[in-house]
Order: C-alpha cells, then sequence, then structure tokens
C-alpha cells in the first residue's frame, strides 16, 4: 500500500528514471515500473546502462545485445490489450561507434577504431563523454517521431540508472561535459539531452529501503537532483515487511510482556509440540522483529517528510522471478505510480 495518497498525473511524462542505492532493489522496481506502464496498453522500454545484464536475468532471457528486444506482455486490464515491453542493453562502446556513424559517417573505419582500443580508451578517459552517449540513447528512444519509419515508438522509456550517489552527474550530462568539450556535436547532443531531463516529460524516482543509510541517500540524491534542476517523482519503499502483528503486541514483546502460556497453549491446541524452549525461541523472534518494525517506522517517517508521493513494494519472500515481478507491476499501478 502506498503511505501517502498524493499520487499526481503523471501522463505527461515519457522517461522514467528509476536510482537507488545499491541494494534496494532499484533494477527489481523499474522492471515492475515498466510491466505495470504497459498493462495500461503502453509500448514500453525498458534499457539499462550499468553492463550488468540485470533485465536479462530477471525476465529469464539470454543476455541482450545492443538493439531493442522484446521480452515481455503487461497484465491484462479492464478487458484492454496490455502493451508490450522492450528491452535494451546500452553499452558505452557500440552507443560510441553508432555515434560516430551517425554524426561522422565512420561506419567501417568506426568499427577499426574498436578493434584497436580506441573507443574502450575514449570512453573510460573521459567519463563525461561515456555519459553523454548512453544518455543520448535514451534520448533518441524517447524522441523518436514519424521520421524514425523503422524504429519502435515508445509510449514511456524506463531507465534503469546508476544508483543515487552517482545519479545527478550522470543526468547533468551537460555540466559533467563542461570541462571537456566547449562546442562541437558532442556538446551539442549534451545540451539537447539537458533539455528532456529537465523538462516535465522526465521523471527520477528513488528506490530505498527502511534503513537510516539508503534513506539518508535518498534525501541527499532528492537535495542534489533539485539542486540542478532535474524533476524528482516519487519514492518507492521496497521491500517492505508484512505488518501483521498488532502494535499492542509488538509493544508488550519489547518489553517483555508477551503472555508465554497464552502461546504454548495457541501452539497446543494447534498440535505443534515443542514446549518452553519452542516458546522462547518463539518469543525472540517476535522481539527482534518488534524492534525492526520500530527502526523501520522511523525511517517511514524520514521518507514522509520528503513531501514526495511515497510507494510500498512488499518484501517476496520467494526471491524475485518473473511472476514476483508482475506482483511487484499490480501494486505499483493499484498505487497510482504506474
Amino acid at each position: 500500500m502506498a503511505s501517502s495518497t498524493n499520487t499526481p498525473d503523471w501522463s505527461r511524462v515519457r522517461l522514467h528514471v528509476v536510482t537507488g542505492k545499491g541494494g534496494t532493489g532499484k533494477s527489481t522496481v523499474a522492471a515492475a515500473l515498466a510491466l505495470g506502464l504497459a498493462s495500461q496498453g503502453q509500448q514500453v522500454l525498458l534499457c539499462e546502462v550499468e553492463g550488468r545484464q540485470g533485465i536479462a536475468r530477471m525476465f529469464d532471457v539470454d543476455p541482450l545485445p545492443y538493439e531493442e528486444r522484446r521480452i515481455a506482455t503487461g497484465l491484462h486490464h479492464d478487458g484492454r490489450a496490455p502493451g508490450v515491453v522492450h528491452a535494451l542493453h546500452i553499452d558505452p562502446e557500440s552507443a560510441l561507434l553508432e555515434y560516430l556513424a551517425m554524426y561522422y559517417k565512420l561506419g567501417r573505419a568506426g568499427r577499426a577504431l574498436d578493434r584497436f582500443g580506441v573507443i574502450e580508451f575514449a570512453t573510460t578517459i573521459a567519463p563525461g563523454v561515456r555519459d553523454v552517449l548512453l544518455t543520448g540513447k535514451v534520448f533518441e528512444a524517447v524522441q523518436r517521431n514519424s521520421r524514425n519509419r523503422n524504429a519502435t515508438r515508445y509510449d514511456a522509456v524506463v531507465l534503469d540508472a546508476p544508483p543515487t550517489g552517482r545519479i545527478t552527474r550522470f543526468l547533468n550530462v551537460n555540466e559533467e561535459l563542461a570541462g571537456l568539450a566547449k562546442v562541437g556535436p558532442i556538446k551539442g547532443q549534451a545540451d539537447t539531452v539537458m533539455t528532456l531531463f529537465r523538462s516535465p516529460r522526465t521523471l527520477v524516482h528513488l528506490v530505498t529501503v527502511l534503513e537510516e543509510m539508503p534513506v539518508q541517500e535518498t534525501a541527499d540524491g532528492i537535495a542534489e537532483l533539485r539542486g540542478a534542476r532535474i524533476p524528482v517523482g516519487g519514492v518507492i519503499v521496497n521491500q517492505v515487511r508484512p505488518r501483521d502483528i498488532t502494535a499492542a503486541d509488538l509493544e508488550a514483546a519489547v518489553a517483555g510482556r508477551l503472555d508465554t502460556a497464552r502461546v504454548e497453549a495457541d501452539l497446543d491446541r494447534s498440535g505443534v509440540a515443542g514446549g518452553a524452549s519452542l516458546v522462547a525461541g518463539l518469543v525472540a523472534e517476535v522481539r527482534d522483529h518488534a524492534e525492526r518494525r520500530e527502526l523501520e517506522d522511523a525511517q517511514r517517517a524520514v521518507v514522509d517528510s520528503f513531501g514526495l508521493p511515497t510507494f510500498e513494494l512488499p518484501r517476496l519472500t520467494g526471491g524475485v522471478d518473473l511472476g514476483g515481478l508482475y506482483e511487484l507491476a499490480a501494486d505499483l499501478k493499484n498505487q497510482g505510480l504506474a
């Protein structure tokens, strides 16, 4: 359930950028968001730029090449036909070769440079150039129109972006490029990309879990994005534990006041043997859970203080597989994000 009822109309948004501290499940959330958007009949492109082939693993498909591949369909909803999710693995070397072919007509010559290692050298020595190439490909996918006759036109693009600590530098490409290129096509491309990233057609969503460090990094990321004038969307609180123990019982567990005799009697009625040792173990588990819930509630209050639309996704006890992604997609859709 969403912990905020403030779910604005984001129908104009074409690019959803998903970021989060490592370990918060940002890639999982990006995949679920793409499925959720496709469930509304949209044609969606899910992009990754970190070279980990995470999309292929989550959707159980072969490693993605540098081309768009259909990988899934959305959920059926209200009798409408679901949309389709395509995926694209963007690597800087392939993006640079495409860039050289497009702007400098270096087809065969560009591939020769790649064999000599020039492409890898260029994208390693100048990270700002690397990010311009990666974001430029995302820009091209968002901006397609009738002139792109042989390319799929997407209603939405979801970008599984770098972690929160690097997201502003990654998106603020013209600032990062300032010391490398003052003029020329690549500087022009950076400026053009920024017109999209700073427009209402883009939103950056931040994924966190209810722990102090990820929540603080989320707060820092929001401040940095706003400082760079890049629009911030919502906060997705991931891996939320079930809240099926009453507040009174949690309070009693922390205070050591649980009625152990009642617990033992309930176990006996259920036919579970174990006696006092089992009860002691269960009481210790409940106490640990209660203390964890207290910490989570404190961090949830911090998240609420951000003043952004907030969405919550449950911890998937069976791990993340395609079925789990569809469950999360339905949750995001029901909460109004997708």
